[in-house]
């Protein structure tokens, strides 16, 4: 029994009217409806809906966002902006799939910038968000 529940895939949820101060890293998935206040980094994929909110940087493998983030988003493969979604912040991705309606607010950057981006581990991005926050 133990073996099927390690393989089974973990998501952490984020339900709406939960707000969350402070930095919310995971090594699998995360579904956010409510309120992040700091970064969110998955080593998974990140699904914000469009109820949802991040008010810092974003970082993980794949996104899929419906909702609004304020900060930059940093996706190391695929990500998916749908038509409710707000980019408050610069996009850096490998690929990018955008719904009519989505708005960005801010700069978008693929191919070879995101490759030598991905190569960072979190606490090296992490750094790098508190230099240029510092420097602003």
């Amino acid at each position: 029994m133990s073996n099927s529940t390690s393989q089974s895939p973990s998501v952490n949820i984020i339900n709406e009217g939960t707000k969350i101060k402070g930095n919310l890293h995971a090594n699998s998935d995360i579904r956010v409806s409510g309120t992040i206040v700091g970064e969110a980094v998955s080593k998974g994929k990140i699904i914000l809906t469009n109820n949802g909110l991040v008010k810092g940087n974003v970082s993980s493998s794949d996104s899929d966002i419906a909702g609004k983030v304020e900060g930059d988003v940093k996706v190391s493969s695929r990500l998916i902006l749908r038509k409710e979604a707000i980019i408050d912040g610069n996009i850096f991705t490998k690929t990018l799939v955008v719904e009519e309606g989505a708005q960005i607010n801010g700069t978008c950057k693929m191919g070879s910038d995101v490759k030598n981006l991905s190569q960072n581990n979190d606490a090296d991005y992490a750094e790098e968000t508190k230099l240029k926050g510092a420097k602003a």
